[in-house]
């Protein structure tokens, strides 16, 4: 069964139904019903237009719920419209599913779950990570906000700034995560700037070209994970980052600062460094500083800290380290790495220990387990 296939035709299938007139969580329902079947049929008797037979066997689906619900009966005069079997026609309705779902009626932060969850293809746990609460509290949240558009027409689309919120989760999703979303994402975010003129669209299509553009070099042949001042720049994607430093200084040019753009920027003198030594730490600190008063974000803030560790020396890092909840995820890894540099490897194997069993992926519980081991062979006689 080609899991990466049936990812990439929900999107196109939901839309099929939406634009037919079906609301959008009755939709999303036939269209996971359409999957099941798919996984049970599919293995003895694959369809030769994938697409197509999801579509029709979604449609019915939608069809046979709506006759049971007396409240929905006046849709069945849509039974006239079902799709014939045989090929669907190819269109890409993703990018507007991206804004139908930001919906009016929901909050950004429901509108940016349910998103993920029915047009992204994300896990419900995978976006409570995202969000950093409880699997639990994002499963409710989601929940309620199916039943707030339950039966509602989606007419009317919601803002960019929710979308862009939706693709960049989406992206760092498939950039470090279980499931490949990152070329998607990109391909959206391409579609969104082609359609809007907007500095904040460009800066995160600017961000996820210059993120995209390393991510050969982001992991060993071993699969394990390669930090970044020990990567291979010369297996960095330059064309990639190019094109992402040109649609960066173009944005920046308008005038109207946001925080893409200012993830851009720090992302782009990265990748402008001939190597790790040579980076301009103190001016990623300073586009720090104005992501975190863009945003007032504690993972800003975070990373901020490393930085700041960076430009001014580990104990400069680790005091605006003190300053934030010792709970956020990765802040036992951050002061790991600032205790490392300071020479108290006792302290920072222990840390590198802690964080690996918070980590939220095994790549990167593997490779904060290694430095823990690595750091406490040191310190044997």
């Amino acid at each position: 069964m080609d899991e990466a296939l049936l990812r990439s035709l929900t999107p196109r299938v939901l839309g099929v139904l939406v634009r037919r007139g079906a609301d959008f969580a009755a939709a999303e329902d036939a269209v996971q019903d359409a999957l099941v079947e798919a996984v049970r049929a599919w293995p003895a008797d694959p369809p030769r237009d994938a697409k197509g037979w999801l579509v029709t066997v979604a449609w019915r689906r939608f069809l046979d719920a709506t006759r049971a619900d007396a409240a929905r009966r006046r849709r069945e005069d849509l039974v006239d419209e079902e799709p014939p079997p045989g090929p669907a026609p190819e269109v890409d309705d993703t990018l507007q599913l991206y804004f139908l779902c930001a919906h009016p009626s929901l909050t950004p932060s429901s509108a940016v779950a349910l998103t993920l969850r029915a047009v992204g293809g994300l896990t419900t746990r995978q976006i409570a990570q995202a969000y950093l609460v409880p699997e639990a509290t994002m499963a409710q949240r989601i929940s309620r906000a199916k039943r707030t558009v339950s039966g509602v027409r989606f007419n009317q689309p919601g803002d960019v700034a929710t979308v862009l919120r939706v693709l960049y989760l989406v992206f760092n999703e498939g950039y470090s995560g279980d499931v490949d979303l990152a070329a998607e994402a990109i391909r959206l975010t391409r579609q969104l700037a082609a359609a809007i003129d907007h500095p904040e669209v460009a800066g995160l299509l600017a961000l996820m070209l210059l993120h995209h553009a390393r991510r050969a070099a982001r992991t060993a042949p071993d699969g394990s994970l390669v930090p970044l001042a020990e990567q291979d720049r010369g297996r960095w994607d330059t064309t990639s980052i190019a094109e992402g430093v040109e649609i960066l200084q173009a944005a920046l040019a308008r005038d109207r600062l946001g925080e893409f753009q200012a993830q851009a920027a720090i992302a782009a003198l990265h990748a402008d460094a001939p190597t790790a030594e040579e980076t301009d730490w103190v001016q990623i600190v300073e586009w720090y500083d104005e992501l975190a008063r863009l945003t007032d974000s504690p993972v800003v803030r975070l990373n901020r800290a490393v930085a700041v560790g960076e430009a001014d020396g580990p104990r400069a890092g680790l005091a605006a380290l003190g300053a934030l909840d010792d709970s956020l995820p990765r802040h036992a890894a951050v002061a790991a790495y600032l205790h490392e540099r300071d020479g108290d490897l006792a302290t920072a194997a222990r840390l590198y220990a802690e964080a690996a069993q918070k980590a939220p992926n095994l790549a990167e519980r593997d490779h904060l387990t290694r430095q823990a081991a690595r750091l406490n062979a040191r310190g044997r006689p």
